[in-house]
C-alpha cells in the first residue's frame, strides 16, 4: 500500500504541477495557478500520515517505509527548485521570458551547484528525522534495521552530491574567450587597490 501511495504521490505531483502551470499561463489566472502549486505539499503530508498509520497498526518497518521517508525528504529538499525551474520554462514558453539556465562557468556555477547540494543535505536531514521518529515510535531495534539503512543511503547520496558540487569549485570551467573563466565574478578585495 505504501509503495502504491508513493507512486500516486509522484503522479499527483506532476498532475498538480501541470494543472498549476496551465492555470497560470494558459488560463491567465496566476493566483489560482499558484494556489494549485501550493497544494503539492499536501501529497507528502498524506504520505506521511498514511506511513505513520501503517506503523501504528502494527506493520513491520520495511524498505517501503524507508522509501517513503526518502521520497518526502527529496521533495522537501528539491521540490521547490524543481517547481521553480519548470515555472521558468513555462514562463519562457508562454510569456516569452528568457530561458532559465544555470550559470555555466566559474564561481557562479560553483555557487549554483553548492545551493543544489544544500537541497540534498536538507533532503537527507528530513529523511533521517522521519526515520528516527519511526524508529523511536516502533521502539524495537530488531525491527528497525531496514529504516536505519535508509538513513545511510540518504547521507551517502548527499555525500556523493557534495563531491560533485565541490568539483565545480576545484575544477572550474573557463568561459569561452575569457581565458581565465569568470574569475571576475569573485568579490574583489578593495584594500589591495
Amino acid at each position: 500500500m505504501i509503495v502504491t501511495l508513493i507512486i500516486i504521490c509522484e503522479v499527483g505531483f506532476w498532475v498538480l504541477l501541470a494543472a498549476g502551470l496551465a492555470t497560470r499561463y494558459l488560463l491567465k489566472m496566476p493566483r489560482l495557478g499558484m494556489a494549485i502549486l501550493l497544494c503539492e505539499p499536501l501529497l507528502e503530508l498524506l504520505l506521511l500520515v498514511v506511513t505513520a498509520l501503517d506503523l501504528k497498526n502494527g506493520a513491520d518497518p520495511s524498505w517501503k517505509h524507508g522509501l517513503a521517508a526518502v521520497y518526502i525528504g527529496y521533495t522537501v529538499g528539491h521540490g521547490h527548485r524543481t517547481v521553480k525551474w519548470l515555472d521558468g520554462h513555462a514562463a519562457h514558453r508562454f510569456n516569452g521570458t528568457p530561458v532559465p539556465r544555470p550559470p555555466r562557468y566559474g564561481w557562479a556555477r560553483a555557487r549554483h551547484e553548492g545551493k543544489a547540494w544544500l537541497g540534498s543535505v536538507v533532503a537527507a536531514a528530513v529523511a533521517s528525522g522521519l526515520l528516527l521518529l519511526a524508529m523511536w515510535y516502533v521502539d524495537d531495534p530488531s525491527r528497525t534495521s531496514s529504516l536505519e539503512s535508509y538513513m545511510h543511503i540518504a547521507w551517502r547520496a548527499a555525500g556523493i552530491h557534495g563531491l560533485v558540487a565541490l568539483s565545480y569549485t576545484v575544477f572550474q570551467k573557463k568561459g569561452p574567450g575569457t581565458g581565465a573563466g569568470e574569475r571576475d565574478e569573485r568579490p574583489h578585495d578593495l584594500t589591495k587597490v
